[in-house]
């Protein structure tokens, strides 16, 4: 902190207000927007997937409802995240396990703490402070007795000045690179749908009729060990690929049944069947073996009639699909019998190869631009922090 700068705790510079355990069972299609964890992102409030309450229950939860610019942070999961809510957002209450700010002592600026907030060095504190293993949680009593800068106005508000000046440059080339990378997705999948548009001569089946399919087991999570057979969930596929970093085990003699046609081979392609993800397709590229939990579900293609990567390719053009099936589900779902009845084209194995040679190279060029791209954003939330740690350092 800059010499001569003062200092004072949260407690002292803001009124800290917990929110209320709305009853999802009283969701309504409009009315006040329930403010929730997951609205609550690093910088922002994102408003996707809004729920509602009953505008006839604004009495009853007055003192949850919030203000335009109410400075909000989350208390559990990815905790100490801070975004400013919105007047277009409005009416709105706060749900549980998010906290709102409200500036109380007139020597601080909101913006000021704003930015302060949202600094890498004040998360990462908030992160160490909370408690639990699965979810973190973060007490409002530390966050109360948490001391911040406080420089005079008029140097607090140079320093938003400044802030807001260099970020609005920051932000418009991180949404040129943004644009960029979406070109490069929206290409590849312009061409994957091209290439896999049945052509004449192509027979059009379904995927029952080519593939087998198994859903996953239910594994009990009372029975998960740290050594034994990994179960791959879906939080275990990424990016088109299977991750084992955070896999549970299991240990087969807990179970009577006969678990092998749950086996994941090295090669298996894996989609997702439920929840926010549905349709997440994975490759099982280790050279592991790994079983199958509930609500994942693996192709097993007749290699007489299918190349493997020509199933992989098509069954990315079917996502958007299956989560079409799914909406309006409160808990999206895609059923066995939806995916065994997608049709697949199917040309000859020899027309095949040539697709998947040209998707291939395709692709590979697509996501090394889609790789610089993404640097680029990366270097932009670098360079947002370090005018943060220089700002709160007095060296601005």
């Amino acid at each position: 902190m800059r010499e001569g700068w003062n200092s004072i705790k949260l407690v002292d510079a803001v009124e800290i207000l917990n929110g209320f355990a709305f009853k999802s069972s009283r969701y309504v299609p409009e009315g006040i927007r329930v403010i929730r964890i997951s609205n609550v992102q690093k910088g922002y409030v994102d408003d996707k997937d809004p729920k509602f309450y009953p505008v006839s229950s604004k009495d009853e939860i007055k003192k949850y409802l919030l203000q335009e610019g109410d400075l909000l942070i989350s208390l559990t999961g990815n905790v100490g995240r801070v975004g400013l809510l919105p007047g277009s957002m409005l009416p709105c209450a706060l749900n549980q396990r998010v906290a709102c700010l409200r500036i109380k002592n007139a020597n601080l600026s909101k913006m000021f703490l704003f930015y302060l907030l949202n600094s890498n060095v004040f998360e990462n504190m908030c992160i160490k402070s909370s408690s639990g293993v699965a979810q973190l949680n973060m007490s409002t009593e530390w966050l109360k007795e948490q001391v911040i800068p406080l420089p005079s106005l008029p140097e607090q508000q140079r320093i938003v000045d400044i802030l807001d000046r260099e970020f609005a440059k920051i932000d418009a080339l991180k949404a040129n690179a943004e644009k960029s990378l979406q070109a490069a997705k929206d290409l590849f999948q312009a061409s994957l749908k091209k290439e896999l548009e049945p052509k004449e001569g192509w027979k059009v089946k379904t995927i029952g009729e080519v593939c087998e399919f198994q859903n996953g087991f239910a594994f009990k999570s009372s029975t998960f060990t740290d050594t034994g057979e990994p179960i791959i969930r879906i939080s275990d596929i990424q990016n088109d690929e299977v991750i084992d970093t955070n896999v549970v085990f299991f240990n087969p003699s807990s179970y009577r049944e006969d678990l092998s046609r749950f086996i994941v081979y090295p090669g298996d392609i894996l989609i997702a069947m439920s929840g926010g993800t549905t349709g997440k397709l994975g490759m099982n590229n280790t050279q592991k073996c790994f079983y199958l939990n509930q609500r994942v579900g693996v192709f097993r293609e007749n290699k007489a009639l299918l190349n493997h990567e020509f199933l992989f390719h098509f069954l990315h053009t079917k996502s958007e699909e299956s989560l079409r099936i799914s909406a309006g589900a409160a808990q999206p779902n895609l059923s066995t019998a939806q995916i065994k009845a997608f049709e697949i084209p199917v040309p000859s194995l020899q027309e095949q190869d040539r697709v998947v040679v040209r998707l291939n190279d395709l692709n590979d060029k697509c996501k090394a631009l889609q790789n610089n791209y993404q640097k680029t954003l990366t270097l932009c939330d670098d360079l947002k922090q370090s005018l943060l740690r220089k700002a709160f350092n007095g060296e601005l």
